[in-house]
C-alpha cells in the first residue's frame, strides 16, 4: 500500500485526483498507475483501469487470477466492474469513498453473490494516510477555484 500512495503522490504532483494503484501477483509487483484523467483526457484513466490493462499486458491474459490490486481510495463503480470482470482474487483499498465507494460504501460490487466472481476486499488499509492526500488536494481546489 505504500508504493500505491507513492503513485498517488505522483497523481498530486500533475495535477491529477492523487489516487495510486500497485497490483502484485505470486509476490511480485506487475503494475502500477496513478489517475491520469486530466492528462489522458479520458474519463476511463482511473490508476486501477491503467493498472489492470498493465497487468493483463505483463500476464498475456485478462483473467487476473491470484493477483491482488491495491488502491489508495475505494474504487468507483467503473473500476470495481472491471475487477469483477479480470476475475481479480483481492482488493485491498485505503480511505473510503462515502459518495461513490463500490466496494462496501455505497454499494458493493465486487462482492455481489449473483455474478460469476466475486473479489476479496480489505478496506481502510493506510486509510488516513490516503485521506490527507485527498484532502489536501480538494481543499487546494477550493481555494484556487
Amino acid at each position: 500500500m505504500r508504493l500505491a500512495l507513492k503513485e498517488a503522490e505522483k497523481a498530486l504532483e500533475e495535477d491529477e485526483v492523487p489516487v495510486g494503484a500497485v497490483i502484485v501477483h505470486e509476490g511480485h509487483i506487475i503494475a502500477r498507475a496513478h489517475n491520469q484523467r486530466e492528462k489522458l483526457k479520458d474519463p476511463t484513466a482511473h490508476a486501477e483501469m491503467i493498472a489492470i490493462t498493465q497487468a493483463a499486458a505483463y500476464l498475456e491474459n485478462w483473467r487476473l487470477e491470484g493477483v491482488t490490486l491495491y488502491v489508495t481510495k475505494e474504487p468507483c463503480i467503473m473500476c470495481a466492474g472491471a475487477m469483477v470482470q479480470a476475475r481479480l482474487t483481492s482488493l485491498v483499498f485505503g480511505a473510503f469513498d462515502e459518495k461513490g465507494g463500490a466496494c462496501g460504501s455505497v454499494v458493493n460490487l465486487v462482492e455481489q453473490p449473483k455474478f460469476n466472481h466475486q473479489v476479496k476486499v480489505t478496506g481502510g488499509v493506510l486509510a488516513e494516510e490516503s485521506a490527507v492526500l485527498l484532502r489536501e488536494f480538494f481543499q487546494e481546489r477550493c481555494r484556487s477555484g
